[in-house]
């Protein structure tokens, strides 16, 4: 493997954030779609430092919300590369939220909100994780797949993309 441009990593990162916040169509490379996963890793992580430095927990969960869409559009377009349908990430986009959702309020209600999440979760919030973790799971599968050669339902191949510098 050659050399790494983390320029052209970031670009890929706001390029999708930018031109294709919510784009479900078409397809994206394995590289490309797992070059992304490592980006928003790498902000979720240093907004996690961040936010063990404030003692807030509000910008994990900020992060997280805004790179739901993004991700699930990224997983649907890899998915559909491979040749299945990318309606699976509907299932972990949905979960997801109310997972980062409900991490937001309780960031946002301080120590009495724990009350209130420790009464969601025993009730219902650790299913909802669980279809969350199900979903990842076999979004993983499919998203490691090798695309389809040629044309396929949706869409042409997406153009060879590589880390490395032009």
């Amino acid at each position: 493997m050659g050399q790494i441009d983390f320029n052209k990593l970031w670009q890929n990162f706001l390029d999708t954030i930018t031109n294709h916040y919510m784009d479900f169509r078409g397809r994206v490379g394995r590289a490309q779609f797992w070059y992304f996963i490592l980006i928003c890793v790498l902000v979720t992580l240093a907004g996690a430092i961040i936010d063990s430095i404030l003692r807030t927990g509000l910008l994990v969960a900020v992060i997280g919300l805004a790179l739901l869409l993004p991700t699930g559009g990224m997983a649907a377009r890899r998915v559909q590369d491979s040749g299945n349908n990318g309606s699976l990430v509907w299932i972990w986009v949905i979960a997801s939220g109310i997972n980062r959702l409900i991490g937001l309020m309780l960031a946002l209600s301080g120590p009495f909100g724990a009350v209130g999440f420790l009464y969601f979760f025993f009730s219902i919030g650790w299913l909802i994780s669980l279809v969350e973790l199900v979903a990842v799971i076999a979004l993983i599968y499919f998203c490691v797949q090798p695309g389809t050669p040629g044309d396929n339902a949706y869409g042409p191949p997406p153009p060879v993309w590589t880390p490395g510098p032009a």
